[in-house]
């Protein structure tokens, strides 16, 4: 019997998910509840249950990026690397079903004014940021959709509105449905969120959802029991996405939990080419 929220997509529907895991801490004096030999199995149990069809993850170490794939199945592949030259250190990667997605084409960039350089800051934040942009296109459905996976900087606000900016206008210049996923470390109401859905561009797909499977949890949970609050994990869509389910999965696993943040989910149909009738 399957334990999953959301589940794994049958076609046409596709089941998206944002998680920041939480880079690996394994220190003894580290809390119990934050190593990562603790939360692995806990993440592993969750991924198998619900199989997402394509996952954004933040804060992402290459060995934690092998056991996400492990756990999702054989028939998962992964795009995005460290955000550092090297490439080295955490990313911000995509999973997606091969099974079910062709990938036409990928890019990582960062989140400066120099998006080529590797490892480059800009507007306040002294880490680096990134963002990773898939095309997909559905084996079963033909439908073509673009993801893009970030993390804001949780340090500066200028960061945090200037990076909103330069997605925007990434997400208005493409010419398919888009969907973000990210841990934007800013809720609903703030300057980056209202910039990102400025213009209609994307929308909120909790707030869009047909169906909420879960209360409205805030996101940044800390290890504790769920509390109603703000969502600074985020999954954006445009217009040409039809938002089916959603739901903020707080529930524990062994005791505990895999990250100190909770996954957002969506049951999403890719519905036409972004600003189609």
């Amino acid at each position: 019997m399957s334990l999953a929220l959301v589940g794994p997509a049958a076609p046409p529907s596709v089941h998206v998910m944002t998680f920041n895991v939480r880079r690996r801490m394994n220190g003894v004096t580290w809390p119990p509840a934050d190593r990562w030999s603790i939360r692995r199995p806990r993440l592993e149990a969750l991924l198998r249950d619900e199989r997402p069809t394509v996952l954004g993850a933040q804060e992402v170490l290459p060995d934690q990026a092998k056991a996400i794939r492990d756990a999702l199945g054989d028939s998962y592949r992964v795009v995005g690397h460290g955000r550092h030259p090297g490439p080295r250190g955490e990313g911000c990667p995509v999973f997606y079903d091969d099974a079910r997605l062709e990938l036409v084409d990928w890019r990582q960039a960062a989140l400066s004014d120099r998006p080529d350089e590797a490892g480059s800051t800009s507007w306040g934040n002294v880490i680096p940021r990134v963002f990773v942009q898939a095309g997909f296109r559905d084996r079963m459905t033909s439908k073509t959709f673009t993801v893009i996976n970030t993390h804001l900087d949780v340090f500066s606000a200028r960061a945090r509105q200037r990076a909103a900016e330069e997605l925007h206008a990434v997400i208005s210049a493409q010419p398919s449905s888009a969907i973000l996923l990210g841990d934007l470390n800013a809720g609903p109401t703030s300057a980056p969120w209202t910039t990102l859905v400025s213009h209609g561009v994307l929308r909120d797909a909790w707030s869009e959802a047909d169906v909420r499977l879960s209360p409205e949890w805030g996101t940044f949970a800390g290890y504790r029991r769920p509390r109603p609050g703000r969502r600074i994990d985020a999954i954006l869509v445009s217009p040409g996405v039809q938002v089916r389910r959603a739901a903020i999965d707080a529930r524990p696993i062994d005791g505990g939990w895999p990250s100190d943040h909770l996954p957002v989910q969506a049951l999403v149909t890719i519905a036409a080419s972004k600003g189609a009738k």
